[in-house]
């Protein structure tokens, strides 16, 4: 009886401690975060000083090392691992103008890896591909036109106004209208893409000794375009703004054919060594166990990357600060893992599994954030078992302000793609997506050419700061270990038949080259 009764008052003693001490890191906390946050400059040198982070570019390797500094200004200790190559090109000036039949600069930029113009100035007029061209054969016949100028490949853009505007403020019949056009001419590109074959579409364009290709690909949204890579090898492709384009094509269409001066530089600089940036606090009882605070570096360059992925950088970055402040000696290790080539299919964080089977075999939990500055509003148990009991049990002691907006859903859905969670869901390592409300994401920052420091939402992102590291300090000190396996998943609608857990899939460790 004694020795139960003593049994019991160590526990409560214990438990007692804990709760004081859990009290007492989230005040610290939320105090830190809201009197001394680092979000904004770290935020200024990695979007403004360093900017894209395109992968194999020298400034995503200068982005690596720059997180390296930062961690070691803290004492943090932080690395570089390589984990294969990629082709390395370097984006110069693109400058466009329209010097016939009036002179208008012209909004755009060189896609991703686009060829440049040698140094030299191209002048030649616009051209568009008619509706006639439909497959292969009729490509090859009409391509003879196509040399000395520049191609307008896109559709013409059926409106420079949002849909949703569109849908408020128009009569229905005007908006059903419109949108039929948009699909219509879309569709009709798509098929020509489709019959022709994607792949030797622009290999035949890439070879008809035209000047350049001119593309549009607007994000339904004022003044914004997505800025993905470009499909040829000799000659430049450069994205045009949608009213810039629209412009053309008509002027085209109508017999009053622009002419156009292009100068496009950009260099290849042969083959670049690609790292994840990874930086750890080791673990005083348990230091085999593992959290991970999950972010790619990497982003496409049509801007600075500021909202995929710098949010979710910068937010890693300051967690770990806290954390080593507040929190120095954790009992799991804690590694913050910056992944590289996120963008061209979660390439860093599935080396970093292939890699370090060791690790995946015991993480606790990963949390992974890229979706954007807004609050974190949404967490899937992504199907793991007993999902629902512990993220519950991590989440209690968060700021009711910040947890009352987060929707969770158990057991949820295996993660198969979209984000590095997904990478380590498929090694069955509970890994959860951070998901945040949208703030516009998906149209106005989401690989375009606006993603830059002023869409960065600093208030939403320092919730996410003091949410990630209570999930991180609560991850660490659970007693229990989270189960890798899953729960019985659910039905899939389109299939009938329960959703199943993604393969791993193995990265591109020479990419860039096709």
């Amino acid at each position: 009886m004694r020795r139960t009764l003593s049994f019991l008052a160590v526990a409560f003693i214990s438990l007692n401690t804990f709760s004081q001490t859990r009290e007492t890191f989230v005040n610290n906390i939320v105090q830190e975060v809201n009197a001394n946050s680092k979000l904004e400059s770290l935020a200024h040198e990695l979007v403004d000083v360093i900017g894209p982070r395109l992968v194999g570019t020298p400034q995503i390797k200068q982005a690596n090392d720059w997180v390296i500094k930062k961690y070691a200004a803290l004492g943090i200790p932080a690395a570089n691992q390589q984990y294969g190559t990629w082709r390395s090109w370097q984006r110069g000036i693109t400058h466009i103008d329209m010097i016939a039949p009036r002179v208008k600069t012209l909004e755009g930029m060189q896609l991703a890896w686009s060829p440049s113009t040698n140094g030299k100035t191209l002048t030649g007029q616009t051209i568009v591909i008619p509706e006639s061209v439909t497959d292969s054969a009729s490509l090859v016949k009409w391509l003879p036109k196509a040399r000395g100028k520049f191609v307008l490949i896109s559709p013409e853009p059926a409106t420079g106004i949002p849909f949703a505007t569109w849908d408020e403020f128009g009569f229905k019949d005007n908006y059903k209208r419109i949108s039929a056009i948009d699909s219509t001419r879309n569709a009709h590109a798509q098929q020509r893409l489709l019959q022709t074959g994607r792949s030797a579409f622009f290999r035949m364009l890439d070879r008809s000794g035209a000047f350049g290709l001119l593309s549009m690909y607007w994000s339904r949204g004022y003044g914004v375009n997505k800025i993905f890579s470009a499909y040829t090898k000799n000659i430049p492709v450069v994205d045009i703004a949608l009213e810039d384009y629209g412009l053309l094509y008509r002027l085209t269409q109508s017999g009053n054919t622009p002419t156009i001066s292009l100068k496009a530089d950009s260099k290849e600089l042969g083959t670049a060594p690609v790292y994840n940036t990874i930086a750890t606090l080791k673990g005083s009882t348990k230091p085999e166990e593992y959290i991970v605070l999950s972010a790619h570096l990497d982003s496409w360059d049509g801007a600075t990357g500021a909202t995929d992925n710098g949010t979710g950088t910068i937010l890693m970055m300051e967690v770990m600060r806290l954390l080593k402040k507040y929190y120095p000696n954790p009992k799991r290790t804690i590694i913050a893992g910056h992944w590289n080539s996120e963008e061209q299919g979660l390439n860093g964080s599935r080396a970093f599994v292939a890699d370090h089977p060791e690790i995946v075999k015991n993480i606790q939990a990963v949390f992974n954030q890229d979706n954007g500055t807004g609050r974190i509003s949404f967490i899937s148990g992504q199907g793991f078992k007993n999902a629902s009991a512990y993220f519950n049990r991590w989440l209690e002691p968060v700021p009711d302000s910040i947890r009352s907006h987060i929707q969770t859903t158990f057991p949820g859905i295996p993660g198969g793609g979209g984000s590095d969670h997904a990478a380590f869901v498929a090694a069955s390592a509970p890994a959860f997506m951070l998901g945040s409300n949208s703030w516009n994401y998906g149209t106005y920052t989401w690989h375009t050419n606006r993603d830059t420091y002023d869409k960065i939402v600093f208030d939403e992102v320092k919730k996410n700061v003091i949410l990630v590291a209570i999930l991180a300090y609560m991850a660490s000190e659970d007693p229990e270990r989270t189960p890798h396996a899953f729960e019985t998943l659910p039905i899939n609608e389109r299939t009938g038949k329960p959703h199943v857990v993604p393969e791993v899939r193995a990265p591109e460790r020479n990419g860039g080259f096709d």
